[in-house]
């Protein structure tokens, strides 16, 4: 599950874009406001507060019709350079407009374009090339950073949005293999129990048919009843085979293999001995007065935690497999790699249904350079010796 701390606060720009435009529009009408009150403040002029007037309906204009607006308020400094005026205002607007329209997504290359031939032409013919090369190329400039800064701005907020959403599909991926990994290790915990259910519910029926033979021949009652014990243990197997049908795939050939226990301990240690790793274990409790299902259990931990050890540790792995004040303790420790963790990894999790399905207790650290899985059972099952 996606924890709140490891999600990334998206910028507030990003997340309400109109606040671009409503800064870029409340520039130009400061723009705009600012070059009337000075106008009314030197010597009022009618055509220049005309021409500025011009621009300012281009910038309202942009808002609903981009092109239209963007060619309006850029058009308006020929008007204001005819009359004399400093056109500084006039591009000043052109260029916040050019931000807010290239932001929303207008063709950041022909809009700059437009901006710029309107600032150029403006200065080299009613202008009159006044104040030399350096006007000409702030004009050029100017447009040019405005389309850049627009551009920039949205090419930023796309890019951040599709890294939330590549991090969303990982992150929905990511859940799925879990679900899968986890229902695979079910389904294979549930063949394994299924197995030794089976074998327990045959060798009762088998223990049965003993008592019934000892039976005298006048015990009509608890004859009867042990034929229908019989029969029910019979269903029960039957029920089992079916259900161990359904459970079993065909391409799967771990399904096919018997029931593990801890008789094959000493076979899955020296696999992993053939494969390079060095084992070093102990494993000194009698098969027989462990469960059937625990013992099952305490087999694929062993396998996971070599099979980590093999693929992710560094020299020899130590498996103890001992009974303890009346319980089952399994411990596999290993040098710890550098890709080695305590808490990642499909198979630990698959490790964890498998063990607290048997009623036991699994612990997993990472101290002093050393992995170890630790993993504890109840009392050992004494009625079976």
């Amino acid at each position: 599950m996606e924890r709140e701390d490891d999600v990334v606060a998206v910028p507030l720009w990003i997340r309400r874009p109109e606040l671009v435009h409503r800064l870029a529009y409340t520039a130009a009408g400061l723009s705009f406001t600012g070059q009337l009150v000075a106008t009314a403040i030197r010597d009022w002029d009618g055509q220049v507060a005309l021409s500025v007037l011009v621009a300012g309906i281009g910038v309202a204009l942009s808002g609903r019709r981009p092109w239209a607006g963007l060619a309006l308020v850029s058009a308006a400094s020929f008007a204001v350079t005819a009359v004399g005026n400093d056109p500084l205002s006039v591009w000043m607007m052109a260029v916040f407009v050019l931000i807010s329209v290239t932001f929303r997504g207008l063709p950041v290359l022909p809009a700059t374009a437009l901006v710029a031939a309107f600032f150029l032409g403006a200065f080299m013919t009613v202008g009159g090339f006044r104040g030399g090369p350096v006007v000409g190329s702030a004009a050029l400039f100017s447009a040019i950073a405005g389309g850049a800064v627009g551009a920039a701005l949205r090419a930023h907020r796309e890019q951040w949005w599709m890294l939330q959403e590549r991090t969303a599909r990982a992150l929905a991926a990511r859940e799925l293999e879990g679900s899968r990994r986890v229902i695979e290790e079910r389904l294979r915990i549930a063949r394994d129990l299924h197995d030794v259910v089976g074998h327990q519910v045959a060798m009762l029926s088998m223990n049965l048919g003993i008592a019934e033979i000892g039976l005298a021949p006048d015990a009509a009652g608890p004859r009867q009843a042990l034929v229908q014990a019989r029969s029910n243990a019979r269903t029960v197997i039957a029920e089992t085979q079916r259900i161990l049908t359904l459970l079993r795939q065909e391409d799967d050939p771990e399904a096919l293999r018997p029931t593990p226990s801890l008789q094959g301990l000493d076979g899955l240690i020296v696999s992993y001995q053939s494969l390079g790793l060095r084992v070093d274990y102990d494993v000194s409790v009698p098969d027989d007065q462990v469960e059937p299902s625990v013992g099952v259990t305490v087999f694929r931990v062993v396998q996971e935690a070599l099979t980590n050890a093999y693929r992710h540790g560094e020299g020899a792995a130590k498996v103890s497999v001992r009974e303890r004040d009346g319980r089952l303790r399994v411990t596999v420790a290993n040098r710890a790699g550098r890709s080695d963790t305590a808490e990642g990894g499909w198979g630990l999790v698959g490790m964890r249904e498998r063990v607290e399905s048997a009623h036991g207790r699994l612990s997993i650290t990472r101290d002093d350079g050393w992995f170890r899985v630790e993993a504890e059972f109840g009392v050992l099952a004494e009625a079976l010796k």
